[in-house]
């Protein structure tokens, strides 16, 4: 896939360990592989995205293969679509799900996420893909780039996937339901409040084809008790005592609920 200097717009060309624009505006390629996209203007911290800690633990529990039916899921549904070009996963983390759908479909893949810690441990797994530590507000790629646009358990910008998608592109999102993970929530917190999700299906510029649910029963034990909570956003409210109560379950049987929605570009 083709890049943009994220200062100046221009298109990047490649010169041996580095991209450099016409203005001269210059990357250097990380030993692992990736590039570094996300202007200083662009951060809002100094490290943003997912922590060192937050990856290692997400990668771990991704690798037990404990979400392998989302991959799946994934996997058959792109089967069933006319998908042409190349795929780019917004918001990829350390590339489990997009790695597994890029070898199955045969398509050339781009990830990028703002956490440089996730890209570099893409980019040092899988080592054929292009990874880039980037912003999803302003993707470094030029209009049109994408086939497939995917962001799972991440955001959502209308606007910017429509421009960087091909006119009938298709942009996959996994969102999780209101009774993802009761198990986990039941142990960390006091009271579960289950708030109604209800996702927004009407996005600009696209049509929603369809709606895949998934739904289904895993079992950790031990460490991976602790990792899966550090791979989702209650990490950040738990509290003494539910994080007490978590360290003494050493099994915890739960459930993943979530939807993929299938969008077409208009």
């Amino acid at each position: 896939m083709r890049l943009l200097c994220p200062i100046c717009g221009a298109p990047l060309s490649r010169e041996d360990r580095r991209w450099v624009c016409p203005a001269a505006h210059s990357f250097d390629i990380a030993r692992q592989g990736y590039v570094n996209l996300l202007p200083v203007t662009r951060k809002h911290s100094l490290h943003p995205g997912d922590t060192q800690l937050q990856v290692a633990a997400r990668r771990e529990f991704l690798e037990g293969e404990f979400y392998a039916p989302i991959a799946e899921t994934l996997i058959e549904t792109a089967r069933q679509l006319p998908i042409r070009g190349e795929i780019l996963d917004v918001g990829c983390g350390e590339g489990y799900y997009s790695a597994r759908l890029a070898q199955a479909l045969n398509l050339p893949l781009t990830g990028l996420d703002i956490s440089k810690e996730a890209v570099r441990r893409a980019a040092g797994t899988y080592k054929q893909h292009q990874w880039l530590c980037a912003t999803a507000a302003h993707i470094p790629v030029p209009d049109g780039s994408a086939g497939l646009v995917m962001s799972l358990f991440a955001l959502t910008l209308p606007e910017e996937f429509h421009r960087v998608l091909i006119p009938g592109g298709y942009f996959f999102r996994v969102l999780a339901e209101r009774d993802h993970l009761l198990g986990l929530k039941s142990i960390i917190y006091d009271t579960v409040m289950e708030k109604e999700k209800a996702p927004d299906d009407r996005l600009p510029g696209f049509t929603l084809e369809r709606t895949v649910p998934i739904r289904f029963a895993f079992t950790v034990e031990g460490k991976q008790v602790e990792n899966l909570l550090e791979m989702t956003p209650h990490v950040y409210r738990i509290g003494k005592e539910g994080a007490r109560r978590l360290k003494e379950t050493a099994l915890l049987t739960d459930q993943a609920s979530c939807v993929l929605q299938v969008f077409r570009r208009d």
